[in-house]
C-alpha cells in the first residue's frame, strides 16, 4: 500500500520484548509516525497494516494514548492513531478508521461476503408473508412503503428489488469497518457489523450482521446490554438499555431502549420505542410507544402515539396470521385499547377501549372511537378542535432530531391537507346520507363496522363542514394576502395554478409524505419502466415530490373550492375576497374558542385533584398553580388568544 513500509529489525525487537508475536512479521506493514513502543502483547496474523501511533484517543470521556495492546489482529487495516486494546479473542478482517477505538471486546470478526444487514428480509405488516422488505443502508420510508404496500404493481416491485440488489452489492465485502473517530468498547461479541464514523458502541452484549450508520454531524449510539441481529441503525439514532432487535431497521433520529423488543419491524424518522414490543410493524415517522404492556403487531402506523397496554390481534384466523391493520397518521390509542385486525382508523382519530369487530373508519377522520357495551361507537369530528390536534402540527417539526447530512425520509407535517380534508369531504357526504336514511326511532346508524349515534350525525356533518371551509378559505386568503393592495390583476396572478403542479382528487400518505395520487402514479410508472433505475434517483424523485407539495396542494384547493361552492377561484372579485375574509374570521374564531375551551378543562377544579393534599381548597389551588401554572399564563393559551384576537380584529 502507498506510504506503508516493512517493519525495521529494531521495531520488531521492541515489540517482541513487549510480548508481541507474529505469524510472519513480513505481513505487518506500517507508515510514518508508527511507534513500536506503543504496541504491547499483540499477536499479528495474516496481513496487518498499522498507521501512525503518536496521538491520543478518547474513550469513556478519558483521553488515552493511541496504541495496540492485548489483542490478536488478523487481516486488519488500522488507520492513524487508533487504540485497539483488550480484545479477549480476536479482531479479524476489519478496517479501523483514523482516531477510532476498539477496546474491551470479546471478539470482533467479519466473514467473506458479509453484507452487514443489507439485503435482510423483514416480514412486515403481514405475519403470513407477502409484504417482505429487504432493508439496505439508504432505504427511505417511501421506498419501504412502496415495496410493502404496493404489491399490486409487480413490474414496479421487480425494479425496486433490482435497486436493492445493487445497493447490497455495493456494501458486500469480506472486510468490516469501524469508521473514523468511532468507539467500540465493552462489547461481548460483534460479527459482520459495520460501525460508522463517530458512532459510539458501548456496553452492548451482542451485535450480529448489521450496520450502525453514523457521521460526525449525526453520531449514532448503541449502548448497554443491547442484543441485535440482522439490523440497520440510522444516523443520529440511539439504541440502548437492554433493547433486543431481530430483523429490524431503525431510521434516523430514532430512540430505542428500556428493554424494548422488536422483530421484523421498521421504525422511521424520530420514532420512539421504549419498554414495549413490536412484531411485523411498519412504523412511519414519529411513531411512539413508551409503555411496558404495549404490543404493536401486524400494522401500519405513522405520527402515532400508543397508550399503555395497547394491543392488536390477528389471531382469529383459519389460514394463518394473515390479517393486518392501519392506523393512519396522527392516530392515538388510549390505555388498554384493543383492535381486532383487519381494521383501519382514519387520520387524527383516537381509539379507546376494546373493539372485537372489524371496521373501516378511514373516511371519518378526527373521530373518537370508543367501546360501549361491546359495540364500536364512533363520534365523528370530535378530535378536530382538541388541544392535542392543534399541538401536533407544531410539535413534530420542532422535535425533528435528524442531523444527518442527508435526510432520507420525506415528511410533510400538515394536519389539514388535501388528504385529511378530502377524507372529511367524504365523511360529510357519508354522514349526511346516513342521517337521511336512518329512521328517527333508531338510536344508532351503522357504517362500515362502527355504530354512530343518530343524534351526533349532524354534529359530525357540521364539524366537518366548518373545518373544510376554514381550510379552503384560509388557503385562498393566504395566497392573495400580499397581492390585495396591488389590484385584481395581481390577485388573479396569485390565484393561478403553477405550471408544475399536478392535480389529483385523491391523495396518499406514503411513509409520512403527503402526495397527489397522480404524481405518485407517474413516479411509479417511471420505476416500472426502468426510467428511474437507482436508489439515488428514487430518493431524489421523492424529495422533489415533497418539495412540490405546496403547488400540488394549491391545485387541489382550487378544484375543491369550485366543486364545493360552484365558483371558480379565477372568478373571485375583490368583494368576494373581503366577504371570504369575514367568513374565515368567523369560522376561525369559533374554532379557536373551542380549542381554548378544551384547554381550559386542564385547569378546571377537577384537574386539581391530588394537589394541596395536606391543605384545603386554597392550598390545592396554590399548589396546582405552583406546579402547573395558570390558564392565563400558559404559553399555548396565550398563543391561541393572540390568534383569536387577530381574527376578531379582522
Amino acid at each position: 500500500m502507498d506510504g506503508y513500509r516493512a517493519l525495521t529489525g529494531t521495531e520488531i525487537e521492541t515489540m517482541v520484548a513487549a510480548g508481541c508475536s507474529a505469524e510472519d512479521w513480513a505481513g505487518v506493514t506500517v507508515k510514518g509516525g508508527f511507534n513500536a513502543g506503543r504496541v504491547w502483547r499483540v499477536t499479528f496474523a495474516g496481513k496487518v497494516t498499522v498507521g501512525a501511533l503518536d496521538g491520543s484517543v478518547s474513550v469513556d470521556g478519558v483521553k488515552l494514548p493511541a496504541g495496540l495492546a492485548d489483542a490478536t489482529l488478523i487481516n486488519c487495516e488500522l488507520g492513524d492513531n487508533v487504540r485497539v486494546a483488550q480484545v479477549r479473542s480476536h479482531l479479524a478482517n476489519y478496517r479501523i478508521g483514523d482516531g477510532a477505538a476498539v477496546t474491551d471486546v470479546g471478539a470482533m470478526t467479519a466473514g467473506a461476503g458479509a453484507t452487514f444487514g443489507n439485503g435482510v428480509e423483514l416480514e412486515t405488516i403481514n405475519e403470513g408473508g407477502g409484504r417482505g422488505i429487504r432493508i439496505f443502508n439508504e432505504m427511505s420510508s417511501q421506498f419501504a412503503y412502496l415495496v410493502a404496500m404496493h404489491r399490486h404493481r409487480p413490474e414496479m416491485i421487480e425494479h425496486l428489488e433490482a435497486m436493492v440488489e445493487a445497493a447490497v452489492a455495493q456494501v458486500k465485502s469480506g472486510m468490516g469497518t469501524v469508521g473514523e473517530g468511532a468507539v467500540v468498547a465493552h462489547v461481548g461479541e460483534i460479527s459482520d457489523v459495520n460501525v460508522g464514523a463517530c458512532a459510539v458502541v458501548s456496553g452492548a452484549s451482542s451485535l450480529k450482521n448489521g450496520t450502525v450508520l453514523s457521521e460526525a454531524c449525526a453520531p449514532a449510539h448503541v449502548g448497554a446490554a443491547v442484543v441485535a441481529e440482522d439490523f440497520i441503525i440510522g444516523e443520529g439514532s440511539r439504541v440502548d438499555s437492554g433493547a433486543i432487535l431481530s430483523h429490524v431497521l431503525v431510521g434516523q433520529g430514532v430512540q430505542v431502549g428500556k428493554q424494548f423488543s422488536g422483530e421484523n419491524s421498521l421504525f422511521f424518522a424520530n420514532s420512539e420505542c421504549f419498554h414495549s414490543e413490536t412484531c411485523s410493524v411498519f412504523c412511519g415517522p414519529y411513531s411512539v410507544t413508551h409503555h411496558r404492556s404495549t404490543l404493536l403487531i401486524a400494522g401500519v402506523f405513522s405520527f402515532y402515539n400508543a397508550g399503555s397496554g395497547t394491543n392488536q390481534s390477528n389471531h382469529m384466523y383459519k389460514l394463518g396470521p394473515v390479517h393486518q391493520g392501519i392506523l393512519e397518521r396522527g392516530s392515538k390509542t388510549g390505555s388498554f385499547s384493543y383492535l381486532l385486525w383487519p381494521s383501519a382508523v382514519g387520520p387524527f382519530s383516537v381509539v379507546i377501549g376494546k373493539h372485537m369487530a372489524n371496521f373501516d373508519a378511514r373516511d371519518l377522520p378526527f373521530s373518537y372511537i370508543t367501546d360501549e357495551g361491546g359495540h364500536t361507537m364512533l363520534t365523528p369530528a370530535m378530535n378536530l378542535s382538541t388541544v392535542g390536534t392543534v399541538r401536533d402540527e407544531e410539535k413534530w417539526p420542532s422535535r425533528d432530531r435528524r442531523k444527518a447530512s442527508v435526510k432520507r425520509d420525506q415528511i410533510r407535517f400538515e394536519v389539514f391537507s388535501p388528504l385529511s380534508v378530502q377524507r372529511m369531504i367524504r365523511g360529510e357526504a357519508a354522514l349526511t346520507e346516513l342521517y337521511k336514511e336512518t329512521p328517527r326511532e333508531m338510536e344508532t346508524a351503522r357504517y362500515k363496522g362502527v355504530r354512530i349515534k343518530r343524534l351526533v350525525l349532524r354534529f359530525g356533518v357540521k364539524g366537518y363542514a366548518s373545518a373544510i371551509d376554514t381550510y379552503l378559505q384560509g388557503k385562498i386568503l393566504d395566497r392573495v394576502a400580499s397581492a390585495l393592495d396591488d389590484g385584481i390583476a395581481a390577485v388573479r396572478k396569485a390565484l393561478a395554478e403553477p405550471e408544475q403542479a399536478v392535480y389529483s382528487e385523491d391523495w396518499m400518505d406514503i411513509g409520512g409524505l403527503l402526495i397527489a395520487q397522480d404524481r405518485l402514479d407517474r413516479l411509479e410508472d417511471d420505476i416500472a419502466s426502468g426510467k428511474m433505475a437507482s436508489v439515488a434517483e428514487f430518493n431524489a424523485a421523492f424529495q422533489a415530490a415533497c418539495n412540490a407539495y405546496p403547488a400540488d396542494e394549491w391545485a387541489w384547493v382550487r378544484r375543491a373550492f369550485e366543486a364545493r361552492t360552484g365558483r371558480s377561484v379565477d372568478a373571485l372579485t375583490a368583494d368576494d375576497i373581503h366577504a371570504m375574509q369575514a367568513s374565515y374570521n368567523k369560522l376561525r374564531a369559533s374554532y379557536t374558542k373551542k380549542v381554548l375551551a378544551d384547554a381550559q378543562i386542564e385547569f378546571a377544579e377537577s384537574a386539581r385533584i391530588g394537589y394541596g393534599v395536606d391543605g384545603g381548597t386554597d392550598e390545592a389551588a396554590a399548589d396546582f398553580e405552583a406546579v402547573r401554572g395558570s390558564y392565563a399564563e400558559n404559553s399555548f393559551v396565550k398563543q391561541m388568544e393572540a390568534a383569536l384576537a387577530k381574527v376578531s380584529e379582522g
